[in-house]
């Protein structure tokens, strides 16, 4: 009898890279009857979900209910990335009690970078956490690889990268009511550059800006610069001294995924300025949206323009190119791409979750960036 499958991490809002995966990933599992444990999120009538809140030790209840010889997909972040003193053990004592298959989805491609600063006893955490997890699923070939050569680990790896199609009834909605106000300011500027991230540090809100004030100054445009500000995170001093009188910047505050597509169609350029990117979910959806792309080289590149994180010159070059010179990769050729590999992330989770059969007649290489199994 196949094991009951359970999803296991946050919806939106907050409207993060990975609430906005799984809250995809739910979507195209609905039929299923895979179940999904909910962090954060709208709560809804929906039978399938269960909303719970981890810092009370919410997950206890469910694993006590639900969890007994499941197989757990966790997307979470403090099992593993961020290992919590408390969570962990709790979590690591009911899989011995409980049975359960601990899947772990690991998303965050700063893990490598952040485990050398580990002190002493989240690297006891963590290694306490690898040798429990059954199987690991990952966002890039990078992350395998650093699992098998530098942590060394021996159970199985897929790699999936975290893209999933849109569904099509959120490709033309129209754009949301209470956007108007913001994006009609917006749309008054002759040509319109668009970011996503959050105010702090590491997303690169500064550099964009930087980046398009010395495109006004030397040109004497008037450029617009729209902020998609995912709320999950903040530096209020850092905010402050990006937005501070430039009133040619915009700020839209957690916009659900579904009204992203119209905004991005009112864009001349999308830039996503992360330094450490894991996929770049957001990047592929600008390119979905016939914009041309500019980003970091971290994530996902193809079909796009890219730049060192923080290299303010670069970026300000890519911006005139593609502004004033209409030169950008061919976005219909590359947002076809994406669509095909995501429609084969899709059927590689699902085998990797037991909910069908497994491809045959496919070589490893073959399914690299669509699920490849790398086992040692």
């Amino acid at each position: 009898m196949a094991k009951p499958v359970i999803l296991f991490g946050p919806l939106p809002p907050p409207h993060g890279g990975v609430s906005v995966f799984l809250n995809s990933l739910r979507s195209h599992l609905r039929e299923s009857e895979v179940r999904l444990w909910a962090l954060y999120g709208d709560h809804q009538e929906d039978p399938q979900v269960t909303y719970l809140n981890h810092r009370r030790l919410g997950v206890v209840p469910a694993l006590l209910k639900e969890g007994r010889t499941a197989r757990i997909v966790d997307l979470t972040h403090f099992h593993l990335e961020y290992p919590n003193p408390i969570l962990l053990p709790i979590w690591l004592g009911a899989k011995l009690m409980l049975g359960f298959e601990w899947f772990k989805y690991v998303l965050d491609g700063s893990l490598p970078e952040r485990f050398e600063k580990f002190n002493k006893k989240q690297r006891v955490l963590f290694r306490l956490a690898i040798r429990s997890i059954d199987q690991f699923i990952v966002v890039s070939d990078e992350l395998g690889r650093w699992l098998k050569n530098t942590i060394k680990i021996k159970q199985p790896i897929t790699v999936v990268p975290c893209l999933l199609n849109t569904p099509p009834t959120n490709l033309n909605p129209d754009v949301p009511a209470d956007a108007h106000g913001v994006l009609s300011q917006f749309l008054k500027y002759p040509k319109r550059v668009c970011s996503s991230g959050v105010f702090i540090e590491s997303y690169g809100f500064q550099h964009v800006i930087e980046a398009v004030q010395q495109l006004r100054d030397e040109l004497k445009e008037d450029i617009g610069l729209l902020l998609l500000d995912g709320e999950f995170a903040a530096d209020e001093a850092y905010r402050e001294r990006a937005l501070e009188s430039r009133e040619w910047i915009s700020v839209l505050r957690n916009v659900p995924n579904s009204e992203v597509y119209p905004i991005l169609k009112c864009c001349d350029v999308f830039v996503r300025g992360f330094g450490l990117e894991s996929y770049g979910i957001s990047r592929v959806e600008a390119l979905w949206s016939r914009v041309p792309v500019i980003a970091t080289r971290a994530g996902e590149t193809r079909g796009m323009l890219t730049y060192d994180f923080g290299d303010i010159a670069e970026l300000h070059r890519l911006l005139k190119q593609v502004l004033f010179n209409a030169s950008s990769p061919d976005t219909a050729v590359w947002a076809a791409t994406y669509r095909h590999e995501a429609d084969k992330n899709l059927q590689t989770l699902k085998e990797t979750f037991g909910l069908i059969g497994n491809t045959e007649g496919m070589s490893v290489d073959s399914l690299v960036g669509a699920g490849a199994n790398l086992r040692t």
